[in-house]
C-alpha cells in the first residue's frame, strides 16, 4: 500500500485531462470489466446527486472508496466538500496516481478497500461522517460483499455507506446482509440511468 497526500489550493484540478482520464477508464475496463462496472465514467449529474446527499448528511470526514479517475471525487468538491476532508480509496496504482496529480488536497490511499482499517489513517476510525462506494458489489459474490460491509462498519460505526448503481433496484441483498437499504438518490440522465443507495445495519 501507498499512500499520497497532495498540497495545493482547494479545488484545483491540476493532471490528467477529461480526455485521458477517459481513457485511461476504459484502457482499465477493457482490462477488468467486473473491477470498473461501467463501460465509461460516472455522469456530473450523478456526482451532484451524491454531492447533495454527502452535504446534507453527517459532519466529519468522508471516506470514497473506488475513485477510479475522479468523477465523484470532483463533484464532492465542486459541490463544496473541503479537500481535507476526503480520503479516496483506489486499488489501481495507476489511477491513484491520477487522483493524487489531479486533487490538491485530497488523501489518496493506494490500497483494498477491503483492507480498510490496516489501510486508513487511525486517527479517522470512528470519526468518518459519510462513506462513498463506487465498487461494483452487485458483480460480486455474496461472501465478498458481506466482507466489505464488515470492512466499512469497522471504521465508521452505525454510519452505513452509500452505493450508486445502474441496478434498476437494490444491487445488495439487504435482508441476507442484515441491512436496511433505501434509495436517495436517482438519475436518469447518467449512462447507464443511476441510483444511490443508503445502506445501513438494521436497527443501527
Amino acid at each position: 500500500m501507498t499512500q499520497a497526500h497532495a498540497e495545493g489550493a482547494p479545488g484545483a484540478h491540476s493532471g490528467l485531462s477529461a480526455a485521458a482520464r477517459g481513457w485511461l477508464f476504459f484502457r482499465r475496463w477493457l482490462a477488468n470489466p467486473l473491477e470498473m462496472g461501467s463501460i465509461v465514467p460516472s455522469s456530473p449529474v450523478l456526482g451532484r446527486k451524491i454531492a447533495e446527499v454527502v452535504r446534507a448528511g453527517p459532519p466529519g470526514p468522508i471516506l470514497e472508496l473506488g475513485a477510479g479517475t475522479g468523477a465523484i471525487t470532483r463533484a464532492l468538491l465542486d459541490g463544496g466538500i473541503s479537500p481535507w476532508r476526503l480520503t479516496v480509496i483506489e486499488i489501481v496504482p495507476e489511477m491513484a496516481e491520477v487522483l493524487s496529480r489531479s486533487f490538491p488536497g485530497v488523501t489518496v490511499i493506494c490500497g483494498d478497500a477491503w483492507n480498510l482499517s490496516d489501510i486508513l489513517d487511525p486517527a479517522l476510525h470512528g470519526t468518518i461522517g459519510s462513506v462513498v462506494c463506487g465498487i461494483p458489489l452487485v458483480l460480486l459474490p455474496r461472501e465478498k460483499q458481506a466482507s466489505l460491509i464488515e470492512a466499512i462498519e469497522t471504521v465508521a460505526p452505525g454510519q452505513g455507506f452509500l452505493h450508486y448503481t445502474y441496478c434498476i433496484t437494490s444491487p445488495l441483498p439487504i435482508r441476507v446482509h442484515g441491512l436496511q437499504g433505501r434509495r436517495v438518490a436517482w438519475t436518469p440522465l447518467n449512462i447507464p440511468p443511476a441510483s444511490v443507495w443508503h445502506y445501513r445495519r438494521a436497527g443501527a
